[in-house]
């Protein structure tokens, strides 16, 4: 061997040697907020952490947050160590990273308002405080202002998917955060589902989803109207569907989710509209909509009437808790 490659070979051994001798730093995890959504998240990113790392759980029902430490410890193998804390301050003190996935703004302004006015010991790195509630991009840039810059990033980070995405790892993420931070930030997103994408600065992530989900409301009242009336016109509703699928009213609501019995396998429609998005969630999001609209000046034309069907849908016992395709039961549609 010549000496010149006997020292480059030298050289690549040494850096092989103090890469596999390099202690990783541990790293602390809170999560706060274990609902439908929150308890399949945080069950998927123990399970993909290293057993040297720590995730804290916390939420008002303890006993969701017991059972979920309960399984993280008996039915997963590996994944960071478990434990259920007190209160959100509690799991946040000595956290680098703070996950919460909270229903409304209220819950996200207290809750951090809570972890705030605890003494926050210092952490090697500022922490990073990831929300996941779907809530109006002010009251998530109100929350973002209250955080010193010393301490860390609040960055908001919506999901689509549902809980069936969040319990197979296949959530979408859309991210409102600066740039610099997508390094530290898209490894953990992608151990909770398969695609971030970034929207741009804080709160940008929630206005797109808002924006998103204004435009399904009005698809999924508009594909149960117009199954409807061509099933009222004694259209078979597979064929009618077929038609659409293949033609400019094709939508998601009229592909994947349709809102008739029998003609998408697997959609809600067809185990009595249970599971999938419900109608108050869509109500809940339309309502944010429309806030972040006015706030921004810009015109929904359709908003107020779409408010007002599944104000009426969920308000009938038989639609309730339901997928909101139910929408399409409450239009008197046939159901087959």
């Amino acid at each position: 061997m010549k000496p010149a490659t006997r020292i480059a070979w030298r050289a690549v051994r040494a850096q092989r040697r103090e890469f596999s001798t390099t202690t990783r730093r541990l790293d602390n995890y809170a999560f706060i907020g274990l609902g439908q959504m929150g308890y399949q998240m945080a069950r998927n990113l123990q399970a993909k952490l290293p057993p040297t790392d720590t995730i804290r759980l916390f939420d008002i029902n303890t006993a969701a947050a017991e059972r979920l430490s309960y399984e993280m410890k008996t039915q997963q193998a590996g994944g960071a160590a478990a434990s259920v804390t007190n209160s959100a301050a509690d799991a946040a003190k000595d956290a680098d990273t703070i996950i919460t996935c909270l229903p409304e703004p209220q819950h996200v302004k207290s809750t951090y308002d809570s972890i705030l006015s605890a003494t926050l010991p210092p952490r090697p790195t500022p922490r990073l405080f990831i929300d996941h509630s779907t809530i109006d991009p002010s009251s998530s840039r109100s929350v973002a202002s209250t955080i010193p810059s010393h301490l860390g990033s609040f960055v908001d980070a919506p999901m689509s998917g549902g809980v069936v995405g969040a319990a197979a790892a296949s959530l979408t993420f859309m991210l409102g955060a600066p740039s610099d931070l997508l390094p530290r930030i898209e490894p953990i997103l992608l151990r909770m589902g398969k695609r971030v994408l970034h929207c741009g600065p804080q709160g940008s992530g929630l206005s797109a989803k808002l924006a998103n989900n204004y435009l399904l409301a009005i698809q999924n009242i508009a594909t149960a109207e117009a199954m409807n009336l061509g099933v009222k016109w004694g259209l078979d509703p597979k064929v009618l569907a077929s038609v659409i699928n293949v033609s400019t009213g094709k939508c998601w609501p009229s592909e994947v989710n349709n809102p008739v019995p029998g003609v998408v396998e697997g959609a809600p429609a067809g185990r009595d509209y249970e599971g999938g998005f419900g109608i108050g969630l869509m109500r809940k999001d339309l309502r944010l909509a429309v806030l972040a609209a006015k706030e921004a000046g810009a015109r929904l034309e359709l908003a107020e009437r779409a408010g007002e069907v599944y104000e009426k849908a969920e308000g009938e016992d038989r639609c309730k808790g339901r997928d909101f395709s139910v929408v399409y039961r409450w239009l008197g549609g046939e159901e087959r």
